[in-house]
């Protein structure tokens, strides 16, 4: 356990930051695997569904939470399986 009063206050941010981070990402797991679950299905709110993660994610990017690359891949893996049901 840390002395130093600063360090005691970091270990106490890193703590609320890890909560708050682990939180979003989640979040954003649980809407893209609903996404994916909508377009598996061919359902019309798919585009919705995916619209909703998209800026799911670039919110986290916004806040440092992801990575921009990151964040990038995941939204074009997710577009990528929408237009493909949307070309059949």
């Amino acid at each position: 356990m840390a002395n130093i009063k600063a360090a005691i206050k970091y270990i106490r941010k890193s703590r609320k930051n890890r909560a708050r981070n682990l939180a979003v990402k989640t979040n954003i797991k649980n809407l893209v695997k609903s996404s994916k679950k909508l377009i598996g299905s061919k359902s019309k709110e798919a585009a919705e569904a995916v619209r909703k993660a998209i800026s799911a994610i670039d919110k986290a990017v916004e806040n440092g939470i992801l990575h921009r690359n990151t964040a990038a891949r995941k939204k074009s893996r997710l577009m990528k399986k929408l237009n493909a049901i949307a070309k059949k």
